[in-house]
């Protein structure tokens, strides 16, 4: 696995996590994985019906991606409560906020435990948590329930633990959503939610799980598509240099993975084209964009971003510099691109019954 040996092309595909179309893998779906050595993909409940479709897809992925040198990551959003992607024959584990209120730090861990599992045998290799926002909201707030709890410590307390027995069971966790979702009160889906807070507050407690789970060996952090009016008034943190680079390498001294909230949320799409936002992902100092959109669409983001390289708006060094990263936490968790067998899901749904019963 060598960075050489990519084309400024195949490396910005190595920078990107993108979205399955369908349930069927095409052509399409082959040639733009191949052709462009994409580096990750994210999938949904949309991508399949059931377990057994679910571990065809994925072998089906890595088998694909056998023809590159460098193997895919397969991910996922699997919090548990309302943020669940596992197909309906497995029960779901209940919320983050759920799990913390039972006090008890050996049932976070289990959660984990139970979850790494699931991913590991299903051949995911990073899941987009654990939740580092603080509560600051109704349950049913953009955030709400998916938070360990309603103020820094408690946040820290589990959501760290929550990560570390995530890592333990060989799946890259990625901790989320920095600068902290839950200081703002609008949902980035639909709008740039603003946060208010001053800088200060805002270090002080949203940013401070963080620079817990850093301390604590964090590997990979998702930038939210949120507007810290304090910090950076012009650009969603996402898409902020000053976010990233002064905050989150230079104060936190984060030395893993930068990955971006999908650009394809309204936060961004309302404000930016896509290929602007993935120009100011990259100068910003992400590692790796996500972009759930056609494509046909990625393939012109790609050209165009490689036009970008040449004419020097886009540094070279940094797409160098996030290839080499990438490579580096493929292969510290052997990501790699051989076939699954799954799990057997009464073993799975018995473990889940008991856990949830402690609730």
């Amino acid at each position: 696995m060598k960075v050489e040996n990519l084309t400024i092309e195949q490396k910005i595909g190595q920078m990107l996590i993108i979205e399955l179309q369908e349930k069927q893998i095409t052509e399409e779906t082959i040639n733009i994985i191949q052709k462009y050595n994409i580096g990750g993909i994210i999938l949904y409940r949309k991508n399949y019906d059931n377990y057994q479709e679910m571990l065809k897809l994925i072998n089906k992925l890595k088998e694909i991606n056998t023809e590159n040198e460098i193997p895919l990551f397969i991910s996922i959003d699997q919090e548990g409560g309302r943020v669940n992607r596992m197909p309906s024959e497995i029960l779901n584990i209940k919320s983050a906020s759920k799990l913390s209120s039972t006090g008890n730090i050996e049932t976070v861990k289990e959660s984990a435990k139970i979850v790494s599992e699931m991913l590991t045998k299903t051949g995911i290799t990073m899941n987009y948590a654990p939740v580092l926002d603080i509560k600051n909201f109704k349950e049913g707030h953009a955030i709400g329930d998916r938070c360990y709890g309603e103020n820094k410590e408690d946040v820290s307390k589990y959501g760290i633990e929550f990560m570390k027995e995530l890592s333990k069971g060989g799946v890259i966790p990625v901790i989320k959503h920095f600068p902290g979702h839950g200081a703002a009160k609008q949902d980035s889906h639909m709008m740039l939610p603003v946060i208010k807070k001053s800088k200060e507050k805002l270090e002080s407690e949203d940013m401070e799980p963080f620079k817990n789970a850093i301390q604590n060996g964090a590997e990979a952090i998702m930038v939210g598509h949120i507007l810290a009016k304090d910090i950076d008034g012009k650009y969603p943190a996402s898409l902020s240099k000053k976010m990233i680079q002064e905050y989150i390498v230079e104060k936190l001294k984060f030395k893993g993975l930068i990955i971006t909230d999908d650009l394809k949320m309204l936060a961004v799409r309302l404000r930016y084209s896509l290929k602007r936002a993935v120009t100011l992902a990259i100068n910003s100092g992400n590692n790796m964009i996500m972009i759930g959109t056609k494509y046909k669409n990625i393939e012109k983001i790609i050209k165009s971003s490689s036009k970008k390289v040449e004419k020097g708006k886009i540094d070279i060094n940094r797409i160098n510099e996030s290839v080499e990263e990438i490579i580096a936490v493929k292969k510290k968790y052997n990501v790699n691109d051989n076939e699954v067998t799954g799990f057997e899901i009464d073993n799975i749904n018995k473990k889940i019954k008991e856990l949830n019963s402690k609730m």
